[in-house]
């Protein structure tokens, strides 16, 4: 069952995204409505999405074995990469344009810097029965972000809009695609579940009950 939750973003990200704008920046189709409402919307629930991933992960690696820097690390990238894509959503260019960078900024830079993570996390923990394709599938979609990245910004910065746009949308489209692949990963999880710890009761505490209970008596 968690195997499809990647498989959900995915093809609510990609279909949302096709159906506002084609052949335009990705940022261009939330300034104006009504498609402004169904980017929004789209990235809202995709951010939230993004978050369960990235727990996800981060546990599962940790359950591999891996209770490690990186992984905390990959779970930090994983959830500035949601607040980007939130911010991204909910602050249009046309409006608050700073604002609206800034969470480009943590949607697509911080997305890549988390996939070059969990490309360095998939050949440190190697499980049974995952797919031994998946690390490589998963190095070679990460490589050419940064240059895809890069492309972005000088090919805007040269006044060609449309070939800047294509080099966004393919990135946007590759990040879905690494997104997607976790769900061969989430495959061969049978249950998740969050538990909340008490916390045990410092020495001094029960002392100072133990003393009150005495007097008391």
């Amino acid at each position: 069952m968690w195997a499809l939750l990647p498989i959900l973003l995915v093809v609510w990200g990609t279909v949302g995204f096709w159906l506002v704008s084609l052949f335009s920046f990705p940022s261009t189709c939330g300034s104006d409505p009504p498609q402004s409402c169904i980017f929004g919307q789209v990235l809202n629930l995709g951010a939230f999405l993004v978050v369960w991933i990235s727990y996800l992960r981060f546990q599962q690696v940790r359950n591999w074995g891996c209770p490690c820097a990186l992984n905390t690390a990959g779970l930090v990238l994983g959830l500035l990469c949601a607040l980007g894509a939130s911010v991204v959503a909910n602050f249009q260019q046309s409006n608050q344009l700073e604002t609206h960078l800034f969470g480009v900024f943590l949607a697509f830079v911080v997305g890549v810097i988390y996939f070059w993570v969990q490309a360095a996390l998939s050949t440190r923990v190697k499980p049974r029965g995952v797919g031994c394709w998946v690390g490589p599938a998963r190095f070679c979609l990460s490589a050419p972000l940064p240059l895809d990245s890069a492309s972005v910004c000088t090919l805007h910065g040269l006044g060609l809009k449309s070939e800047a746009a294509i080099c966004e949308w393919t990135l946007t489209l590759t990040l879905f695609l690494l997104f997607g692949l976790f769900a061969e990963d989430f495959r061969y999880i049978e249950s998740c579940s969050i538990r909340l710890r008490s916390r045990a009761p410092s020495p001094a505490l029960e002392l100072g009950a133990a003393s009150t209970q005495t007097l008391a008596s």
